[in-house]
């Protein structure tokens, strides 16, 4: 097999106001202001056996670019090559310093055209362990304790049988907050904080200790990623595991970095901050080698394949934004969170492809 083009299509849309935020301190959205164009892409990979794959990114005129200069050399390749092109992108990545969702773009539509060919869903062309996936509810940051309490309830009443905290980033309050999650909840349930590397040491470590109290399940992000001996000392002086390394460039190598410096108990992966799904794959292989989880970060259908895949992760993660659209989770297709379950589907490639025709319609820059 070989690919005979590689496209990029850039789309237009209308930015509208985000629905939801993050702690404070961090931008909402992408940074459109509302009622201006925002562009994505849609990537399609194009072979001699007419089989397609697909894969999608922001920011669509960058894609664009990249796609032009970087990805239509490698038209001629064998796209079912996936680890020989993985290591091809890796190799542009030294010049360009790829942005980390494109560095996996190529990739996760190499494995679409795959799992095509081979007529199996990628989490059993990926090895297989469980379809059947528990997911908990992420939650966003609302504004109020009330809010929180109203909708984390919601999500227990819908089945989610664990829970996340993305609070304010305020230390005093957010321990607060986590000492009602378990209130409100159980003692059964599991619970997780992501502090979305809002804290410096001291403070993570007083809060790690407040999560000790309450039997939080893992402690995730509290400081950014670049003072591995600072998160060496907390998963030293904490029992609680901590969870880290989900947007650290460097994908396996960074990974075995981490775990040589004892400087996480869990690490991330994903499809989206992980070179695709080779390089989320290599980290996930990785950890279980040295008897260590990989959770696996981000919704969509990649990441859920991926936790389908994998035997060392424990949750699909399903964000939680307000009543109306947790109740439309069980309505989601194959991305329906029912009862606290997600299931991989059982389709060949990783996601439905939309309409080409339309998408050449409406696209506002082909390459």
């Amino acid at each position: 097999m070989q690919i005979t083009d590689i496209k990029c299509y850039v789309l237009e849309s209308v930015a509208q106001p985000p629905r939801f935020r993050w702690r404070t301190g961090l931008p909402l959205g992408d940074g459109t202001p509302p009622g201006e164009p925002t562009y994505h892409a849609v990537v399609k990979v194009e072979t001699d056996e007419g089989i397609v794959g697909c894969a999608h990114a922001g920011r669509g005129y960058m894609v664009a670019d990249i796609v032009r200069r970087r990805l239509k050399p490698l038209i001629g390749f064998d796209p079912l090559m996936t680890e020989q092109l993985w290591h091809r992108i890796w190799e542009i990545d030294r010049i360009e310093e790829l942005q980390v969702h494109v560095l996996g773009m190529l990739d996760i539509a190499c494995w679409d055209i795959k799992s095509r060919k081979a007529g199996l869903p990628l989490y059993k062309l990926l090895g297989g362990y469980d379809p059947k996936v528990p997911a908990y509810a992420s939650t966003v940051t609302w504004d109020t304790m009330d809010e929180y309490e109203r909708y984390i309830k919601e999500s227990r009443d819908v089945g989610f049988k664990a829970f996340k905290l993305h609070a304010w980033g305020d230390a005093k309050e957010d321990a607060k907050l986590s000492r009602n999650l378990r209130k409100w909840v159980g003692d059964d349930a599991d619970l997780m904080f992501d502090g979305s590397a809002g804290w410096d040491y001291t403070t993570s470590l007083w809060f790690g200790r407040v999560l000790e109290e309450v039997d939080f399940l893992w402690y995730e992000e509290p400081m950014r990623e670049f003072d591995i001996p600072s998160y060496a000392e907390l998963c030293r002086a904490l029992d609680i595991p901590v969870l880290a390394a989900e947007t650290s460039d460097g994908v396996h190598w960074n990974a075995a970095t981490w775990i040589q410096y004892r400087a996480l108990d869990m690490i991330r992966t994903s499809a989206g901050f992980k070179g695709g799904v080779t390089g989320a794959i290599k980290v996930a292989h990785l950890a279980e080698s040295f008897g260590m989880r990989a959770q696996v970060h981000g919704m969509g259908y990649a990441n859920l394949h991926i936790c389908a895949a994998i035997p060392n992760n424990d949750y699909y993660e399903q964000l939680v934004i307000d009543s109306e659209q947790i109740q439309g989770l069980t309505d989601l297709g194959p991305l329906s969170v029912v009862d606290g379950y997600v299931i991989a589907p059982e389709e060949p490639g990783i996601e439905p492809h939309p309409d080409w025709a339309e998408i050449e319609k409406r696209a506002i820059l082909t390459v």
